[in-house]
């Protein structure tokens, strides 16, 4: 891919650019940047506006590389919902009835400008999230690759098709309607991906929204206002409030809300389903994962070892598809922690911005503390640690890759995830066995299956509960294929046809033949 205004990465660079591109303080409502109003009070000390006082200070933005402020900006409340909901809301009706061809014109559009902007997304993306360079070039082209996917996918789809029926005399045809006014709430492990996971099919599908991008990783996400803007599109059709949890909660419960998109934690997941239940919205939840790679006795253990640590290591493990149990067959086991550890041990671990970094930092203080209270629970549990367990002496929010062997399935860390770079370990001895310990988990959303027998692995793949299996392959996601998962791993799915679907209604008309 041929970036078009290629600059040096480095965090310099992206300082920069954080600086004079990214508007903050402001909200991208109706087409345009809304300034968000400091608090103000009188001189007792009480709000004397409409802005809620948890907007009273300004919320920092940080460098997981170093725990320092790169930015500080100020969050939306509840009370800059209300406005971009009518946007959306005045737009729907115009937007819905854009042809497919000129949607698709817009995706594209989308997606030429973050080429255009390759290598500035990819370090605002290093910069507010810590990943290594490499991954995030790998996050900012599946972006684009998704709008582009869309453009093509709604360019293809029918306005009528006809339904074989067993009748005569009739005909019976099928076309699709959006669902509608969309809220879409995007998680910080994967900026601007998530984002077009969600954006790019509801636009296709002609739904307009508000998209509530993580506090956390606000750089890379707000420079979508920019594009949009831009490109022309047109106004209210997507409505941008960086904000916390206050502003997703009042997406979600808007009367006028039609769909609810949802990716994060199972805890949070859970009140934003109770929260759409009023008014009986849609809704598509892409919740936990807690995957197993399976690693059968005739695998390559050289190879096994490179797939299992890009499951667990790669993003510091902060991936809700990371395959964060091995299921190993007790005949290589010994041979192959043998060669995981040496290889775990070898990892660079350090700044994103470092070329030679293949693990970078936590994202935040918060992820940190929650990964370290793992490593109290397997310390107390008395797990054999192979390798790693702690945290780095250095600034910034770095833990070591870790790897514990023997780990009963009774074991917190067998069963809760993570979200951090923690692989725990468990031993069979024949299919039915590695089986039933893939599928010992709440959680279904994914995994991996390491054999030099396709065909075996192939029947393998049709008893594991997961939505998404790589068979010798790293987690490569295309966005032809449909993601998400089975048990509490969510409801419904993202990418391929079934993200389209997801976004749209489909109706029916009988007529006359």
């Amino acid at each position: 891919m041929e970036m078009l205004n290629s600059i040096d990465l480095t965090r310099e660079t992206a300082i920069q650019t954080a600086q004079n591109e990214v508007v903050l303080n402001a909200a991208y409502i109706n087409g345009n940047w809304v300034t968000i109003e400091a608090l103000t009070t009188d001189a007792d000390g009480i709000s004397s506006n409409n802005i809620d006082s948890d907007n009273a200070e300004n919320h920092a933005l940080y460098d997981p590389n170093s725990g320092e402020v790169i930015a500080t900006t100020r969050l939306c409340t509840s009370t800059h919902v209300e406005p971009a909901v009518q946007a959306a809301s005045e737009a729907s009706a115009s937007w819905s009835q854009v042809s497919v061809s000129e949607r698709a014109r817009y995706l594209n559009a989308i997606a030429e400008s973050m080429e255009q902007q390759f290598d500035k997304l990819v370090g605002l993306s290093v910069l507010n999230n810590g990943k290594p360079i490499e991954e995030a070039k790998i996050d900012v082209g599946d972006a684009i690759a998704c709008y582009r996917y869309y453009a093509n996918l709604i360019t293809d789809q029918a306005t009528w098709s006809k339904v074989s029926t067993l009748e005569s005399g009739i005909r019976l045809l099928k076309t699709y309607s959006p669902v509608g006014i969309c809220a879409l709430i995007t998680p910080w492990n994967f900026p601007m991906v998530t984002t077009s996971w969600k954006l790019a099919p509801a636009l296709a599908a002609g739904c307009t929204l508000l998209l509530k991008p993580s506090e956390v990783t606000l750089l890379p996400e707000l420079m979508l206002g920019n594009i949009l803007s831009e490109i022309g599109l047109p106004k209210g059709v997507v409505n941008i409030l960086p904000g916390a949890a206050e502003v997703g909660t009042a997406m979600t419960s808007h009367p006028l809300i039609d769909k609810v998109s949802f990716t994060g934690s199972n805890v949070v997941g859970e009140k934003v389903m109770v929260q759409a239940a009023k008014g009986i919205k849609d809704i598509s939840l892409e919740l936990g994962g807690k995957s197993a790679i399976v690693v059968c006795a005739d695998a390559d253990i050289d190879y096994a070892c490179d797939l299992i640590i890009g499951g667990i290591f790669t993003n510091a493990g902060q991936i809700c598809s990371a395959t964060s149990r091995l299921v190993v067959h007790q005949d290589i086991a010994e041979q192959l922690f043998d060669t995981l550890k040496v290889k775990t041990e070898s990892l660079q671990i350090g700044d994103g911005f470092a070329t030679e970094t293949q693990m970078g930092p936590l994202v935040s203080e918060q992820q940190l503390n929650q990964v370290k209270k793992f490593f109290d629970i397997a310390t107390a549990e008395n797990l054999d640690c192979l390798t790693g367990g702690e945290l780095l002496e250095a600034s910034g929010y770095f833990v070591t890759p870790t790897v514990y062997t023997n780990v009963p399935t009774t074991s917190q860390l067998w069963t809760e995830e993570v979200f951090g770079p923690v692989l725990v370990c468990a031993t069979f001895t024949d299919d039915a066995e590695a089986i039933r310990l893939a599928n010992d988990s709440k959680f279904a959303l994914a995994a991996t299956i390491v054999s030099a027998d396709e065909t075996a692995a192939l029947e393998m793949a049709l008893q594991i509960k997961a939505g998404h299996i790589w068979i010798n392959e790293q987690q490569i996601v295309l966005p032809e294929a449909g993601w998400g998962g089975f048990k509490q791993s969510g409801i419904g799915r993202e990418l391929g046809g079934d993200g389209l679907s997801a976004y749209q209604k489909s109706k029916h008309v009988l007529l006359t033949d």
